[in-house]
């Protein structure tokens, strides 16, 4: 799920922000040493924050039906998962880096959810929008100086950008078969103590029996 995320943010940035400008495009952790070693303009994506968005966790199950409509198989619902980047723009000139971020908000900013086109793959299985929001204030619990100072740089220009992801639990409850008319009875033959072979038998239900008739009571004359 999270590589096709990066791979539909790839294509965004290279295709509307950039619009065939000779730039990298990368995922890495936005380091000192990083900085240090970098020789290119580059646009950076790092992926500093992966969280549950407990606020749409459905209850509940999904059901698999067969083409007559009997249920085959029970799952629970897609959890949606919000991936945090931290998109920045690294060149040689703080102006540069400036109209960069202008471009990179100006494409992120017309969409509000990721094109069906590059929603493919496992990001596509359970059928759900793929919202994505830029430049929100980060939750309480968190600050962006935190997270340049986790890393080990200095604070620098950036847009915060979070994709809300659905993904499967992957786990499958195979439904038991339909219900009929009447009882059934597990009858089981043992050998050595221990359970040799299983057979159903079919008990139909008991047909109602007719109540017997009294007799009409004779009136006694007088």
């Amino acid at each position: 799920m999270i590589a096709q995320v990066d791979a539909a943010l790839r294509e965004i940035v290279t295709s509307d922000a950039l619009e065939g400008a000779d730039l990298e495009v990368v995922f890495d952790a936005p380091t000192k040493d990083w900085a240090a070693r970098r020789n290119a303009p580059t646009i950076n994506l790092y992926l500093y924050d992966i969280r549950e968005d407990v606020r749409r966790r459905p209850a509940g199950y999904l059901e698999e039906r067969n083409e007559d409509g009997i249920v085959q198989m029970r799952r629970p619902a897609p959890r949606f998962y919000k991936l945090s980047y931290l998109v920045t723009a690294w060149t040689q000139r703080s102006e540069d880096e400036h109209q960069l971020l202008d471009g990179l908000l100006r494409a992120f900013l017309k969409y509000d959810a990721l094109p069906d086109e590059l929603v493919v793959g496992p990001l596509a299985e359970p059928g759900e929008g793929v919202k994505m929001t830029v430049g929100l204030p980060p939750p309480e619990d968190r600050a962006f100086a935190d997270v340049w100072s986790a890393l080990g740089g200095e604070l620098k220009p950036s847009l915060d950008l979070v994709v809300t992801a659905p993904m499967w639990t992957g786990r499958e409850y195979p439904a038991g078969p339909p219900v009929e008319e009447g009882v059934y009875l597990d009858v089981h033959d043992t050998v050595d103590g221990g359970f040799d072979q299983k057979r159903h038998q079919h008990v139909p239900p008991p047909k109602a029996e007719p109540k017997p008739i009294a007799p009409a009571r004779r009136r006694r004359s007088r």
